[in-house]
This record gives C-alpha cells, sequence and structure tokens, in this order.
C-alpha cells in the first residue's frame, strides 16, 4: 500500500475532477491521503474531505504564510476541529522565511502555540520549513522530552539536520522533487538516510514529479515518488511502499500495525529477536520506542517471548545463512539458555552463530556463561562504546562497575580461542582513537565502528 501524506486536495484546481483524482488514487494503489489545511477556512474544507472520501485523513493548522493576523484564539478552533476522528495532525504549520507573507515574530508565535497545542491533545505536527533551516531547529529541539513527534514535509534542510530530526524520533518526507534534473543534493539526502523515518508525499497540487513536470500534480503521482526513493536506495518498490506505509502507521495510526518480528534478514545473515530487556538503558538505543530496524518491528513483551523451539522452526536450514546473529533491542544473554538451546541447534546442522552483547553475561547469569560458548558460538561482538569508565557508565546509564565486567567478560572469552569483535557507535563526543587503542592494543582484539543510524 501506498500513502500520500501531504496533499491539499480543498485547492481549487481541484474542484472541477476531485472525485476522479480520488479514484485514479485508489487505482494506483493509495490507501491513505493524508490533507492538511492552510487556514480556519481550509480547516472546514479539511473536515468535509475526511466525511466525504474514505482514504482520506486531515489536519488543521495555520500556515506560516497566513500568520501574518495570527490570533491566540485560533488555538479554540484548532482544537475543536482536531476533535474530528480522521484529524491525525496538526498542520501545516511552521516558518518560511522566503516569502515576506508574514512577520517572523508572528510566524513564530504562530508556530509555537501550535506545537504546544499538537503536544497537549497527543497529535504529531506537520513542519514546513523554508529558508527558516536553524530557528526551526532550534525550537523543535526545545520540544524535546515532551513526547511531540514531528513530520518535516518537503524536506530540503542538511543532511546534519535531518540526522538530528531523526535522533528525535521525527519523520521525514520528499516530494516529487527528488525526480528533477537539478535535484542530485535532495537525492543524495534520501540516499544517506534511513527508510526507517522516511515517508511519501506529493505536495499536491505543487511538487509534480517527473515525466509529469508541468502538469497538476495530484495522489496518484506519489508512485513515482517511491519508484525514485527505490531506485536511489537500491531498495525494490514493494520494500519502499511497505516500510514508508509502516512509518506512516506508527505515526499517524494509519494503516495496520506489524507484527513483531522474531528473526530478520540482513545482509546474508539472519538475526534472532530473543528479548527487549536490558540490564542497561543505553541513550542510543531505540528500544522502549519503535524498536525498529530496516522495518522489522522488534518490540517484544517478556510475556510473548517465545522458547527456542519457536526460533529454530523460523530459521529452518541455518545454512542458508552466513550466519546466526542473536541481536535484538535487547540483551540476549537475559534468556542464555534459550540462546544456547538455539545456537545448538545451529551448529549442529552445519551453520555459524554470533552473540552480539553488551558483556554483561555472566554478571547477569551469577555465573560465567563464556564456559558454555565453545563449540557453539563461533564469535562474539561486544558492545565497548568508550574506552571510558565514566562516559561508560553515563552512555548507559549504568553503574561504573559494568565496565569492568565487560572488559573482564571480553577478555575471557578470547582466552577461551573464540573471536572477538568491540564495537562503538560514531556518536559525537566519543574518542574513537583511543577505544581502537583499548580493543586492539590492550585487549588484542578487533575493533568497528558502527554507525548511530
Amino acid at each position: 500500500m501506498l500513502i500520500d501524506t501531504h496533499a491539499h486536495l480543498f485547492y481549487p484546481n481541484f474542484n472541477e475532477d476531485l472525485d476522479q483524482v480520488v479514484d485514479r488514487a485508489k487505482a494506483a494503489g493509495i490507501g491513505a491521503i493524508i490533507v492538511p489545511a492552510t487556514n480556519l477556512a481550509s480547516c472546514e474544507q479539511v473536515i468535509n474531505l475526511c466525511d466525504k472520501y474514505d482514504i482520506v485523513y486531515g489536519a488543521v493548522g495555520i500556515h506560516p504564510h497566513d500568520t501574518s493576523e495570527w490570533d491566540e484564539a485560533y488555538i479554540i478552533s484548532l482544537e475543536e476541529f482536531a476533535k474530528h476522528k480522521k484529524v491525525v495532525a496538526i498542520g501545516e504549520i511552521g516558518l518560511d522565511y522566503y516569502y515576506d507573507f508574514s512577520p517572523k515574530e508572528k510566524q513564530i508565535s504562530a508556530f509555537r502555540a501550535q506545537l504546544d497545542l499538537a503536544s497537549s491533545i497527543n497529535l504529531p505536527a506537520i513542519i514546513h520549513n523554508r529558508l527558516s533551516d536553524d530557528d526551526t531547529m532550534d525550537i523543535i529541539l526545545s520540544y524535546c522530552g515532551t513526547g511531540l513527534k514531528v513530520h518535516l514535509h518537503c524536506y530540503n534542510a542538511s543532511l546534519e539536520h535531518a540526522v538530528r530530526y531523526i535522533s528525535m524520533g521525527h519523520y521525514i518526507s520528499f516530494t516529487g522533487n527528488i525526480t528533477f534534473k537539478k535535484a542530485d543534493d535532495i537525492r543524495e539526502l534520501v540516499k544517506n538516510l534511513n527508510i526507517d523515518h522516511l515517508m511519501l508525499e506529493t505536495d499536491s497540487p505543487f511538487m509534480t514529479p517527473v515525466p509529469m513536470r508541468g502538469e497538476r500534480n495530484e495522489p496518484a503521482n506519489v508512485k513515482l515518488v517511491a519508484e525514485k526513493i527505490a531506485e536511489i536506495k537500491g531498495m525494490t518498490y514493494e520494500e519502499v511502499c511497505s516500510r514508508t506505509s509502516y512509518n506512516v502507521f506508527k505515526l499517524y495510526g494509519i494503516g495496520s500495525e506489524s507484527k513483531s518480528s522474531l528473526t530478520y534478514p540482513l545482509h546474508d545473515s539472519l538475526y534472532i529477536n530473543i528479548t527487549n530487556r536490558c540490564n542497561a538503558d543505553c541513550v542510543f538505543c531505540s528500544r522502549k520506542d519503535e524498536a525498529v530496524i530496516n522495518g522489522y518491528d522488534l518490540k517484544l513483551q517478556k510475556s510473548d517471548e517465545p522458547q527456542a523451539s519457536e526460533y529454530i522452526k523460523l530459521i529452518g536450514d541455518p545454512k542458508k545463512y552466513k550466519e546466526i546473529v542473536f541481536c535484538g533491542y535487547g540483551e540476549s544473554t537475559i534468556r542464555w539458555e534459550v540462546v544456547l538451546e538455539i545456537s545448538k541447534y545451529v551448529k549442529a546442522n552445519g551453520g555459524k552463530t554470533r552473540l552480539n552483547t553488551n558483556g554483561h553475561g555472566s554478571y547477569i547469569n551469577k555465573r560465567n556463561i563464556v564456559s558454555d560458548m565453545p563449540g557453539f558460538i563461533d564469535e562474539v561482538s561486544v558492545s565497548l562504546n568508550t574506552y571510558s569508565r565514566t562516559q561508560y557508565a553515563e552512555l548507559m546509564r549504568i553503574d561504573e562497575k559494568m565496565f569492568d565486567e565487560m572488559i573482564s567478560f571480553s577478555r575471557t572469552v578470547k582466552e577461551s580461542g573464540i573471536p572477538v569483535t568491540m564495537t562503538v557507535v560514531d556518536m559525537p563526543d566519543i574518542d574513537i582513537e583511543n577505544a581502537r587503542k583499548l580493543a586492539v592494543e590492550e585487549l588484542g582484539v578487533s575493533f568497528r565502528i558502527r554507525s548511530y543510524f
């Protein structure tokens, strides 16, 4: 299913054939269209469209172009509009310093007030940003910790800002402009951003993609945006559709939730999602939030954790994979007996195994679990994270003594003859070189840098 997350179907140039436009969207496989308002009058139009068309959902808000007469009383009207069952966001709101339609101070005041509304009624916000990158970022940053989620539509800011938005749990969408001849910079953005935070849009009636450029844009053309993203990222069209639609579900609740994945293929390996439980609470881990990797939903409640036999059925012939990797959004050694039983099956049937761990397994199990590994675990990857005990405790929100547990565990694994790789995440303020020296020169193990995204 495709979802167009941004189409202004209330514009006058849709007046004569809107029924046909919606029919063409359905024929193209579009399962939902989000129509964001731009002022109070269009909020009413959006509500009417939601009532008339089954695939139309709405957002209500005041666009920065329309904030010159901003009045705080507008919030009362927007809150009333937002009570409609098919209104899924506050938007389109934001800042636009390209046109001089509204004074900056008015835009900022309206933007903040509407973000406050979105936060208070637990709806995401759809953000317009044009030549206002720094102010937009500063304002969005000020809402960290409130639970507010935003959708940066028609994204054209920097990769650095995109990474920061994604790190805050926000979402980004691209329009038909990624197909334009002189849009290499935007295509480079698409190439470098994780699909798990991307969505599709047309921004109809604007931003018509090639080869339809010059004509009025409409939701059916979102298919061309999906095809271009698939080409840029080397993915299948079907995968782009599936994963961006799931992202819409995560943000807007439109569509259907995916079932938690107990296993997930990545490259030539099969990863085993053992648990979401962990004795640490790393600042860079999203296990309590989305827990999604490459479109696979890895949320797993303790009550839903299966036994080894279920994983074994899903693995089938382990020789189909380069290796079977124990790695989810939790610490696999919390369920060490399950890991060990699966490993015995894999090795008995000609497969290879790798354990990804924080190195606390012996501490967690109150015994030396390394003695169980020879013959069943072929490789171990340990999250070193940093060479500093103090920073380690801060990053993992755990007692400093666990750094020593991790180092001791890694040494013991190496001494048992099992290859060890220690890893760090390329976050700011991490001294990569000193971490490498600790791993390679002091401990004599391999070292790898993990991408934050």
